[in-house]
């Protein structure tokens, strides 16, 4: 076994505090990590607070997570020590169903097994990326391109591919009038994103005061969602709308933003339920639907993709002492965009 330094939380709205945790063993496709950098995800938030449902505590969050290959199993054949390396939202799925070899494995129909607040193949639970190591099965493994810097790449492993896939999914691209809702660690991938893939791109943000920066990251255009003339200004203008954050909101005021056949996607996940009424749906044909992160093919293509297009998250890196802080800042919506935990201060 390994013992890995980490922070872990003891309950609902537990401060954080220093851990140490077993690391198993290398299996024979089995990849050591010594994580350098792990990114904080509104989801973590979520989880560590009980708010997603019962959690097996103590938790040790992040699937965010950026660092180095120091050590490889017997028939490791995708990695060599030394290699710069990521890990994302999932660690295994069962690899055998339609989803599964479709590469849609976050899909798993017998359920993906999730970086942390999950159960490995093993019977243990698993613990995240607040941690100095992980070990990961190979093909669970992406490769972080040379062009982008580990503190970087972390938000990518949820927050860019998480906003990519829909993008993908839903071909953004030139002739697309494309609306991101939320200027936040989700949204300003969104805009980044979008904006590459050559869509037409408006923010719509609570207010005003995030505009210069959508701008400067790609949006064509910004609107401020508490002017009510907001939604009579823009009514049926979308092929698509990304909805990222993690708060109850208005459906209907913004499916009447889509144009005919347009969609709306939710990868924000609050707690609250979200209800609509089905005439904005069916009145113009208009769909709403959700997607969760990306297969392992699809995420080494968002981060080959930002690479290409020099795309990265704005973040602000802390300390492992800082992470209390953080969760305040990001619940308060003070942070422009993602906090990334330096784990060299573990």
């Amino acid at each position: 076994m390994i013992t890995a330094k980490a922070r872990a939380v003891d309950g609902p709205h537990k401060p954080f505090r220093a851990a140490e945790i077993k690391r198993r063993d290398l299996d024979s496709h089995d990849v050591l990590i010594e994580i350098k950098y792990a990114g904080i995800c509104h989801s973590d938030i979520h989880t560590a607070h009980g708010e997603w449902g019962p959690v097996h505590y103590p938790l040790v969050p992040g699937h965010e997570i950026a660092g180095i290959v120091t050590d490889v199993g017997p028939h490791v054949s995708k990695y060599k020590i030394g290699d710069r390396v990521g890990v994302g939202c999932m660690v295994d799925s069962c690899g055998e169903c339609e989803n599964c070899r479709k590469g849609e494995e976050q899909y798993c129909l017998k359920g993906n097994i999730q970086t942390y607040a999950g159960v490995d193949k093993y019977g243990e639970p698993t613990q995240g990326g607040y941690s100095t190591h992980i070990v990961v099965q190979e093909d669970f493994v992406l490769r972080i391109p040379d062009g982008i810097e580990l503190d970087a790449a972390a938000p990518l492993l949820c927050a860019g591919i998480t906003t990519y896939s829909p993008l993908n999914h839903w071909e953004a691209g030139p002739g697309k009038k494309v609306a991101i809702v939320g200027m936040g660690g989700l949204g300003h991938m969104a805009v980044q994103i979008a904006h590459a893939m050559g869509a037409e791109v408006t923010v719509l943000s609570q207010t005003l005061n995030k505009k210069e920066d959508g701008l400067k990251l790609g949006a064509d255009h910004y609107y401020a969602t508490k002017n009510p003339e907001t939604f009579e200004t823009l009514a049926g203008s979308f092929d698509l709308i990304i909805n990222t954050v993690s708060a109850k909101i208005k459906l209907d005021e913004y499916l009447g933003l889509l144009n005919l056949d347009g969609t709306m996607v939710n990868v924000g996940a609050p707690a609250e339920p979200l209800s609509l009424n089905v005439f904005n749906l069916i009145g113009h044909r208009r769909s709403f639907a959700g997607s969760m992160i990306g297969g392992i093919r699809e995420t080494q293509e968002m981060l080959d993709f930002c690479a290409e297009y020099k795309i990265v998250p704005m973040i602000e890196v802390i300390s492992a002492d800082q992470i209390d802080e953080a969760y305040d800042r990001v619940l308060a919506s003070d942070v422009k965009y993602r906090f990334v935990i330096d784990i060299s201060t573990m």
